[in-house]
């Protein structure tokens, strides 16, 4: 047994955090976050599997669920607002996981801080923690997750939301490493939404969520998780990654000094981040004036490391049977931004992904594997499109468009909001309400949610 674990290590770091000193930057990077999360909610708040969720929680609390009259318990509202902000697949990713960390964490501190009356500050310091350290984990052993199977947003976001948590209610370091401990046996999250489509992935960040919070409010009512969690014999890596030798540095060193939440991207379209380079590719062809009808075939090169969650197998992908099985179909993603010009929201509802102009491109997209591709420290595109004269039109796209190489703006991401709230059904003005009170939200006295309740 090691003298000092990996957690310990960690909660060490984290109790010695001064909101404070926080870089501009972070603080700019968590009210866009918060910004892009309640926009997301919204904008799903109608849909049939947010209804299901919030079903299957008992009312009563002092949580909100975002656009949703009452109030709810912070486990309940975690889950139902985490689901809501990843259902449509139009959240933050963290380029070097990757995972989507805004959608695990917000719903766990907001909750959090709903419940226990917290300030604006001690927010923030439990919004920047969780986003840390769910990033951070997701690339001690990288790809590996994701090719045993699960979903590492998942997975690492029960641990990040535990620490947010933990951090949030200023929990010393033992209970912060006992949270960890605890949020390892919570942590879960398969994969197999692929085969058909179907809802548990949106469910994921949900349930990581309302885990964190879970774990955090264990250990500090005194319940001991192990301390070894991540580096056990039979800790979180070797049941989620089989393996037990990790980098720990990259989780480690330079915490809360080098802040990778920082780099966090957003999507400008809704479906898988890997297919958007690839979409670019299809809307330059389009701009470049050819029709559909014009290729005959399209060959793309690819990673290895998602072809067995977006290309494979491929006639499915090729063919896929409902718009949620679209946005993890690149075939499909290629066929929409060339047919349509876009991928948002209305490029994904079940009747678009049956139109025949779609599938008969789709039907035209095949892949090849780089072996140089930079995956997954970089997201790129490319499209070699063969037409009926024999001409050939090669495009790459070399960074995701978003990320760090091309970061949306404040302004873009504000745009995007408004978007989202009037999808879902509110009006300019109180979208325009939500701005106002997100860019004084962390020097507030308090959290309060209410307003945003219907």
């Amino acid at each position: 047994m090691p003298e000092l674990a990996v957690a310990e290590r960690l909660a060490e770091r984290i109790v010695s955090l001064d909101v404070a000193k926080f870089p501009p930057a972070l603080r700019a990077m968590c009210e866009a976050l918060l910004t892009d999360f309640v926009g997301l909610c919204v904008a799903a708040r109608g849909l049939e599997y947010v209804a299901s969720a919030k079903a299957a929680i008992d009312p009563g609390g002092p949580c909100t669920i975002i656009g949703h009259a009452g109030g709810f318990d912070p486990a309940g509202a975690a889950i139902v607002n985490g689901t809501a902000s990843h259902g449509e697949d139009f959240d933050d990713t963290f380029e070097g996981g990757p995972v989507h960390a805004g959608v695990v964490i917000l719903p766990a501190i907001l909750a959090t801080a709903e419940r226990h009356r917290l300030s604006g500050a001690d927010t923030l310091r439990g919004i920047a923690v969780g986003l840390e350290v769910t990033c951070r984990l997701s690339t001690v052993i990288p790809k590996a997750v994701h090719k045993a199977g699960f979903h590492p947003t998942a997975v690492f976001g029960a641990l990040g939301a535990a620490a947010g948590v933990a951090a949030a209610l200023r929990l010393p370091a033992k209970d912060i490493a006992s949270a960890l401990g605890v949020a390892g046996s919570m942590a879960s999250g398969i994969i197999e939404y692929l085969t058909e489509g179907t809802w548990t992935k949106r469910l994921h960040p949900g349930w990581a969520a309302q885990s964190g919070y879970r774990a955090a409010m264990l250990a500090k009512s005194g319940f001991v998780g192990p301390r070894t969690v991540f580096e056990g014999q039979h800790g979180l890596f070797h049941g989620f990654a089989h393996a037990t030798s990790g980098d720990w540095a990259v989780l480690l060193d330079t915490f809360g000094e080098n802040w990778v939440t920082e780099t966090i991207a957003f999507k400008p379209y809704a479906c898988g981040t890997m297919t958007h380079p690839y979409i670019d590719c299809a809307r330059r062809l389009a701009d470049q004036g050819v029709k559909p009808e014009q290729i005959t075939d399209i060959l793309c090169d690819t990673a290895d490391g998602y072809v067995h969650r977006l290309w494979e197998p491929l006639a499915d992908k090729q063919r896929v049977p409902n718009g949620y099985a679209g946005k993890f179909s690149i075939p499909y993603c290629i066929a929409a931004g060339l047919v349509l010009g876009d991928a948002g929201l209305d490029a994904f509802s079940d009747e678009r992904s049956q139109d025949p102009r779609l599938q008969a491109v789709a039907a035209k997209v095949r892949y090849r594997i780089d072996p140089n591709d930079p995956y997954p420290k970089r997201f790129t595109g490319h499209i070699r499109a063969t037409l009926v004269d024999g001409k050939v039109i090669e495009l790459r796209q070399p960074h995701f468009r978003g990320g760090a190489s091309e970061p949306l703006t404040r302004a873009e991401i504000d745009a995007k909001f408004v978007s989202n709230a009037r999808y879902g059904g509110w009006t300019d003005a109180k979208a325009q309400s939500f701005l106002t009170f997100v860019r004084q939200a962390f020097s507030s006295a308090r959290i309060d949610l209410t307003p945003f309740r219907e």
